[in-house]
C-alpha cells in the first residue's frame, strides 16, 4: 500500500470519526426542543439511553465479526446502518420513533467506532500510529467543540431534525474513500462469536436498564412487576458471566481483571464515563429550563468543556509517561470532582461565569482521565491482548454512560414529580415541564406557573448534582488503587501474565 492509499484511508478515518464523535455531542443542546415537540420528558433519557446500549451491546460483535470478514465490509456496513439510523432520527414522528432510530444509530456506531482504531492500527506500525493518534485526538476535540455550538444554533435557528441529518454528507464520503482505497487480503483466520455471551448480556442489561428508567416514573419501586424485571436482569447477568467463563473466546475476557490497573481503571472508567453523560444531558436542561437561556447558550457552557478536554489529554499523556498512572489518574479525577462538587452550588441566581469555570475544571481532569485509562489499556497487556483489552477500555465507557443517563434520568422524573406534587395542584402540572423546555411555547406560561415549574426542575436538578458529585468522590477515591508503573513501548511483547 503506497503512502497516497494510506493518507486517503486516514481522511476516510478522520471523517467517520469525525462522524461519530460529534453526534455524542451535537444532541445535548436538542433535548429540551424534542422534549418540547414530543411532550415527553420521562423519556428524554432514552434517547441516549438506546443509543449507548445499542453500540455498547454491538461493540465486541463487530470486533469479531472483522476477525471474519476483513475491517473494510464492517465498516462500510457500519457506516450505511448509522447513516440510515440518522435519516430515520431527523423524519420521526414521536418520542418512540426517535428512540427505536436512535437504537439503529448506535449498531452502527458500534461498528463505526472501533474500526476506525482498528484501520489506524492495520495500516500503521506503533510509531506511525502514536504520531497519527495526535490528529485522531484533534478531531475528537474539534467535534466537541463545535457539537454543542452546532446543536444550539441549528435547534434555535432551524430545527433539531437537522442535528440528525446534517453528519449524512461526512458519513458517504467517508464510505467513498474505505471503498474505493483500502485494501485487504483475504481474511482466514477463524473466529467464534459467542453468541450466548452477548444475547445474555443484551437482555439482561436491556432488563437493568428499563427498570432503572421507568422505576418510580412509570411504576412504583415497590411493583412486583418492575421487582420481576430487576430480578430477572441480575439472574441474566449472572448466567453471562458464568459463560464469559467457559467460553474460547468470550465478548468480555475477564481474564483482564486479574491485572490491577485494569480493574482498577475500569470501575473509574465506568463512573467517569457515567458523569460525562450527565453534564452533557442535564448541564442544556439548566441553562434552558432553570435559567431560561437559549439552546445556543446551552452549547456555549458545554464548549469549555471541551476545549478544556483537549489540553487536560495532552498533558495528561505527556505525564504518564513522565510519572505514571497513579498519580496522572489522580490528577484527572481530583480535577473532575471538583468540577463536579461545584455544581451543587448552583442557584437560579448564579453567575453564568461560574459554571463555565466548572466547566473548564471538569474538563480538563475528562482529558486527564480519559488518556491516562486508554493508556493503561493498551500498556498492561502485550500484543496479543491489546485488541481485546482496548475493547473493554471502550465498552465500559459505553456502559457507563448507559447505566448512567437511566438512573440520572430515573431520579430526576422522580425528584422533579414529588416538588411538583406538594404544589397547589402540581400533580397534574408534571406536562407543563415540556411546555417550559419549548423554546416556542415557554414563554405562554403564566408568571407563577413558570416560576412554579422552574423551582422543580432547579430542585430536581440540584439534587442530581448531589448525585453526581457522590460518584465523582467515588472515582477520585477507586484512583488511589491505581499502580504508578506504565510498560514503554518497547515492551509490546509482553505476556499477559508478566502484566
Amino acid at each position: 500500500m503506497g503512502e497516497k492509499e494510506r493518507r486517503l484511508i486516514l481522511i476516510g478515518v478522520l471523517l467517520a470519526t469525525f462522524l461519530a464523535a460529534i453526534e455524542g455531542t451535537v444532541t445535548g443542546p436538542a433535548g429540551p426542543a424534542i422534549v418540547g415537540d414530543f411532550q415527553g420528558i420521562q423519556w428524554l433519557s432514552w434517547i441516549f439511553t438506546a443509543y449507548l446500549l445499542a453500540m455498547a451491546v454491538s461493540t465486541p460483535i463487530f470486533g469479531k465479526i472483522s476477525d471474519l470478514f476483513g475491517r473494510k465490509p464492517v465498516f462500510i456496513g457500519g457506516t450505511a446502518v448509522f447513516l440510515l439510523g440518522s435519516l430515520l432520527c431527523g423524519i420521526s414522528q414521536s418520542m418512540e420513533q426517535l428512540i427505536v432510530f436512535r437504537a439503529i444509530q448506535g449498531i452502527g456506531a458500534g461498528a463505526l467506532i472501533p474500526m476506525t482504531f482498528t484501520i489506524m492500527g492495520d495500516i500503521y506500525n506503533l510509531e506511525e500510529r502514536a504520531k497519527k493518534q495526535g490528529l485522531l485526538s484533534s478531531v475528537w476535540g474539534i467535534s466537541s467543540l463545535i457539537g454543542p455550538l452546532l446543536g444550539g444554533y441549528v435547534v434555535d435557528y432551524l430545527s433539531w431534525r437537522w442535528v440528525f441529518v446534517f453528519n449524512l454528507p461526512f458519513g458517504l464520503l467517508s464510505i467513498v474513500f474505505i471503498a474505493r482505497y483500502l485494501k485487504e487480503g483475504k481474511v482466514r483466520r477463524k473466529a467464534h462469536i459467542d453468541v450466548a455471551g452477548v444475547l445474555l448480556f443484551a437482555a439482561g442489561m436491556s432488563a437493568l436498564l428499563f427498570g432503572l428508567t421507568v422505576g418510580g416514573q412509570n411504576l412504583p419501586w415497590s411493583s412486583p412487576l418492575l421487582l420481576s424485571i430487576l430480578g430477572a436482569s441480575i439472574i441474566l447477568l449472572f448466567v453471562f458471566v458464568m459463560v464469559e467463563r467457559r467460553v474460547a473466546e468470550p465478548m468480555l475476557p475477564l481474564e483482564l481483571f486479574r491485572i490491577r490497573n485494569i480493574s482498577v481503571s475500569t470501575v473509574a472508567n465506568v463512573l467517569v464515563s457515567m458523569l460525562i453523560i450527565g453534564l452533557s444531558t442535564y448541564i442544556p436542561l439548566w441553562v434552558q429550563g432553570v435559567k431560561g437561556q437559549s439552546a445556543t447558550i446551552s452549547g456555549v457552557v458545554l464548549a469549555p468543556l471541551s476545549v478544556a478536554w483537549v489540553f487536560g489529554s495532552f498533558a495528561g499523556g505527556r505525564m504518564i509517561l513522565r510519572t505514571g498512572a497513579r498519580r496522572a489518574g489522580l490528577i484527572g479525577t481530583f480535577f473532575i470532582a471538583a468540577g463536579v462538587v461545584g455544581l451543587i452550588f448552583l442557584a437560579e441566581n448564579s453567575s453564568q461565569a461560574l459554571l463555565l469555570i466548572l466547566m473548564t475544571v471538569a474538563g480538563i481532569g475528562f482529558g486527564f482521565a480519559s488518556i491516562v485509562f486508554t493508556i493503561i489499556a493498551q500498556s498492561s497487556v502485550g500484543h496479543e491482548q491489546r485488541g481485546a483489552s482496548t475493547a473493554l477500555n471502550t465498552f465500559t465507557r459505553s456502559l457507563g454512560q448507559t447505566v448512567g443517563v437511566a438512573i440520572f434520568g430515573s431520579w430526576l422524573n422522580l425528584k422533579i414529580n414529588g416538588l411538583l406534587s406538594k404544589q397547589p395542584g402540581g400533580e397534574n402540572a408534571g406536562g407543563d415541564i415540556n411546555q417550559l423546555l419549548n423554546p416556542h411555547g415557554g414563554s405562554s406560561l403564566s408568571g407563577e406557573a413558570g416560576t412554579t415549574l422552574r423551582g422543580a426542575l432547579e430542585g430536581g436538578l440540584h439534587s442530581l448534582f448531589i448525585v453526581m458529585a457522590v460518584i465523582s468522590v467515588l472515582s477520585l477515591i477507586f484512583s488511589f488503587g491505581l499502580r504508578s508503573g506504565v510498560p514503554s513501548a518497547s515492551e509490546e511483547g509482553l505476556s499477559l501474565k508478566k502484566a
